[in-house]
């Protein structure tokens, strides 16, 4: 993957998990499930328009904006299910705000490149490139209405 196609909240994150050895980077994971951001208060009461993520183990919901060619993201994770959390506040803090060409050009095995494989099962994995795939759906429902 060529660093040069990924943001750089995306590409920074890269390099902090690849910094790191293995047991490092689950803590970094943990850290990250502590940073997930609030649900702004227009949407607390609106669980209809979050979609759920069905790859995740855990009950992950996310719910995308456009507004101004800019991609706001919202995520909900429960605090009990640590790295699933972890990986929706990757992707929160790494694509809100990007343009929607940004968000779209974020290559689909970026999760893959964080090197948490060997600290996390597949399926959790699996679970980060579903949460990826569906905030890229959503930008292009959003840019096509």
């Amino acid at each position: 993957m060529d660093a040069t196609t990924l943001p750089a909240r995306l590409a920074e994150t890269r390099e902090d998990f690849l910094a790191l050895g293995v047991r490092d980077r689950l803590q970094l994971l943990l850290e990250f499930s502590n940073e997930l951001p609030e649900l702004p208060e227009r949407y607390r009461d609106h669980p209809d328009l979050f979609e759920k993520v069905e790859e995740c183990q855990s009950p992950v919901f996310i719910f995308v904006e456009v507004e101004h060619d800019r991609v706001h993201l919202h995520a909900t994770a429960p605090a009990e299910s640590p790295t699933t959390r972890g990986f929706a506040s990757i992707l929160v803090q790494g694509l809100d705000g990007l343009s929607v060409d940004d968000v779209l050009a974020v290559p689909a095995d970026y999760p893959q490149s964080l090197g948490l494989s060997e600290a996390v099962s597949p399926l959790r994995v699996r679970g980060m490139s579903g949460m990826l795939a569906r905030v890229r759906r959503q930008v292009r429902e959003r840019v096509a209405a």
